[in-house]
């Protein structure tokens, strides 16, 4: 290496990132996720097995996922190849699995396939994936910000594990500061001194996101000037060195569930304004819009019902339209939704209904299917079949006839509840006399 490389090389190790430079390469610099990594965990059994399998890293943004994948091909002496499925096709896959194929075949040598974001990948782009997998040509892992289970082929997830990682807590981002202060290659040189306010704040802001911290402490120790040799962050610094200011979620791993809870509870319970908060509290956490408008669609069912039919219509108009749209305008969509069906009358009839029905299905001995309702179609119906099934239309839409098994003919499951448009259920089946024959 010649003197001008030499100077290239030092400058850019120097213009390398924090979160770069500090990035570990075993698990004993490797905070946080010790459900996953700790001692007798599964990830750390599976390094020193030496028996790696395709995995999917499920969780938010700086908590190690990338870095987690790297230290097991280091670990395991693994080939390690990286795409993103942001900026790659299927050429870039088929190129990473020939550098595999070649691997295993002139050195026997395992390979990891990383994949960053594999949720970007088209279903056609997945199902590649599959033989590969199969075969053991490629150690696949692959990480989301997403639900792998709502975004990733069922075929290309039944073939892997799935772990599930967390915000960084405030221990784990502690180290990570105090790690970052004493081994990097700048750092150890220079006399840095953060106040616990500071640090405080740094951790708060960070929300559980090693990189956000790096980098907003990068900016905090570059941009302070020495005084007498020393440089000083205070909590003001950390305010303006930060990237986006977050009090969101607690760091405890229920956060994500609570807040997703309270948005449900306050809707239920008719709050508009308490509903909008923690909606709020969701999208500034970067909490997937997906996921929220997936459980409104649920809620609509569930908490409103027939009491407003045209709550899940909206729902799931809601649901489409934040995919078609994305962020920031999803915001008003989920709003808009969110308002109208705090707002709207409620009735959990359906869902009492349906659970009513399949508890019983399941702890009763099952009726036979009455004769006068078997399909016609079958060759011996007509022996079978002693009372002719009514067919209603002849008879102006209503024909009075019964339709449980004979045994359970007054059993009982669907209570309408008189309000919103349940009413108008309430009356049809009096006009028919529906609830006098289940009293008989």
């Amino acid at each position: 290496m010649n003197l001008f490389d030499l100077n290239k090389e030092r400058e850019l190790e120097k213009s390398k990132p924090l979160a770069d430079r500090m990035r570990p390469e075993n698990l004993d610099d490797f905070f946080g996720q010790n459900h996953l990594t700790g001692g007798g965990k599964i990830i750390n059994r599976m390094i020193k097995a030496d028996r790696i399998y395709s995995m999917i890293f499920y969780g938010p943004p700086g908590v190690g996922k990338t870095t987690l994948a790297s230290i097991i091909s280091k670990t395991t002496k693994m080939n390690f190849e990286k795409i993103s499925a942001v900026s790659s096709g299927i050429n870039d896959v088929k190129n990473k699995i020939k550098i595999a194929e070649e691997n295993l075949s002139y050195d026997n040598k395992k390979t990891i396939l990383f994949i960053d974001e594999i949720h970007r990948f088209n279903k056609s782009q997945q199902d590649y994936l599959l033989p590969f997998v199969e075969n053991g040509t490629i150690i696949l892992i692959g990480a989301t910000t997403e639900n792998p289970y709502f975004e990733v082929n069922k075929a290309l997830i039944s073939r892997m594990y799935v772990f599930e990682f967390k915000p960084l807590n405030e221990s784990s981002l502690n180290e990570i500061i105090n790690n970052a202060l004493k081994k990097d290659k700048i750092f150890s040189k220079l006399d840095i001194k953060i106040s616990d306010e500071a640090r405080k704040k740094l951790i708060k802001y960070s929300n559980g996101d090693s990189r956000s911290l790096l980098n907003a402490l990068e900016i905090a120790v570059f941009s302070e000037k020495e005084n007498n040799g020393t440089i000083e962050i205070e909590s003001d610094t950390i305010e303006n060195s930060i990237q986006k200011k977050l009090y969101v979620y607690d760091k405890n791993a229920t956060s994500h569930y609570d807040t997703i809870s309270a948005l449900i509870k306050s809707i239920r319970g008719s709050d508009p304004d308490a509903s909008l908060y923690y909606l709020a509290l969701m999208l500034e956490s970067g909490e997937d819009i997906k996921f929220i408008a997936r459980r409104l669609v649920i809620l609509a069912s569930e908490d409103i019902g027939n009491a407003n039919p045209m709550a899940l219509i909206l729902a799931e108009s809601c649901f489409n339209a934040i995919e078609k749209i994305g962020m920031p305008e999803a915001r008003i969509i989920l709003a808009q939704t969110v308002i109208y069906l705090s707002t709207s009358l409620k009735s959990n009839s359906a869902y009492v209904a349906i659970d009513k029905a399949i508890n019983f299905v399941k702890n009763e001995r099952l009726g036979e299917v009455p004769n006068k309702l078997k399909d016609s179609h079958y060759k011996e119906s007509n022996k079978i079949v002693k009372d002719k099934y009514k067919y209603p239309h002849d008879f102006g839409g209503y024909v009075d006839q019964d339709y449980l098994p004979d045994e359970y003919i007054h059993k009982s499951f669907y209570k309408p509840k008189e309000i919103g448009y349940e009413e108008k259920i309430n009356e049809y089946l009096k006009k028919i006399n529906y609830f006098e024959k289940k009293e008989k």
